[in-house]
């Protein structure tokens, strides 16, 4: 029997995931149709970005399973007409960027190299960073991405905590969980990494109190979720010399705005949300293997927990 699978995106994505994914579909040898224009009574499932024109997913009745394109889900997980199964994506590209990403941020930051930067001008002033197992790092979220970012940092010799609300055991990592264990992870941080999903849990959770926790001059790398620290706290605690810099990727609004603060302040690195994508070619593997699993009837990958948001 065929399997009817919709492309549901931005129409703009089409033309870079039509040939990863028919190659990876052939290649798990199903009978299937792949198009962006299906009915939904025959569509069988949905490769799916929340920037689509289908927002309503009651139709979709045949449907086994909607397949995201992106990594996070927060802006479809609370589509309340969603209601089959939910597969975030989980792609090897975008994790090896992702590492890539904040690895090289974190060695800037431990090195000092704005520092050097900062005084190019013909005068021999000497400073010598640490090693790495001098300096405590602490990763929030220790899902896909923070648990390859921790292990990549800790595998280059830093002291890494990794914190997230349920226990976890990462061989290498101090890992805490809690309330007691966020005091804890922050207490230690020189330099910061925040990969958590955005929930109604997670939001603001870098607050005014929280960042009078971290070490005076500590460093802020966020390629997580805009939301997670609150702005205004930040700014005041780049003001007052509590945290030393940041490097933001995510914002609360994206394109940030040109006149938002964190463009001109001489403590903030910007950069446009760029720390990872997902990547056509691999992506379209992780698609194709859960269409295959869905259609065989087995259990897909990367499901998302409704309950918590991710």
């Amino acid at each position: 029997m065929t399997v009817n699978i919709l492309f549901a995106a931005a129409s703009d994505m089409w033309p870079d995931y039509e040939r990863p994914l028919i190659q990876a579909l052939d290649r798990t040898g199903l009978d299937y149709r792949l198009s962006t224009d299906l009915s939904p009574a025959e569509t069988d499932f949905i490769i799916y970005a929340p920037n689509s024109a289908v927002q309503d997913f009651t139709p979709y009745t045949r449907c086994k399973a909607v397949l995201n394109l992106w990594a996070g889900v927060e802006n479809i997980v609370t589509n309340k007409t969603l209601t089959m199964p939910l597969a975030r994506m989980v792609d090897p590209s975008l994790t090896q960027g992702m590492v890539e990403w904040v690895t090289g941020h974190v060695l800037r930051y431990h090195l000092d190299i704005d520092w050097f930067l900062a005084r190019q001008n013909g005068k021999w002033e000497r400073h010598v960073p640490p090693v790495a197992q001098e300096r405590p790092v602490t990763v929030l979220g220790m899902g896909e991405l923070g648990r390859a970012c921790a292990e990549t940092l800790a595998g280059l010799g830093f002291p890494v905590t990794g914190w997230s609300r349920s226990p976890k055991e990462v061989p290498g990592i101090t890992t805490l969980h809690g309330d007691d264990g966020l005091t804890e992870a922050l207490s230690t941080a020189e330099i910061l990494v925040l990969l958590l999903p955005r929930t109604a849990e997670t939001e603001n959770i870098l607050n005014a109190d929280r960042l009078a926790l971290m070490p005076r001059g500590a460093r802020i790398v966020n390629p997580g979720r805009g939301p997670l620290i609150d702005d205004e706290a930040l700014l005041a605690a780049l003001d007052s010399g509590q945290i030393g810099h940041a490097t933001l990727d995510v914002f609360r609004v994206e394109p940030l705005p040109a006149d938002h603060p964190f463009w001109s302040h001489d403590k903030v690195t910007v950069t446009p949300h760029i720390a990872s994508e997902t990547r056509a070619s691999t992506a379209a593997q992780v698609i194709a293997e859960n269409v295959r699993r869905g259609a065989a009837g087995e259990p897909l990958l990367h499901m998302v927990d409704r309950t918590r948001g991710y």
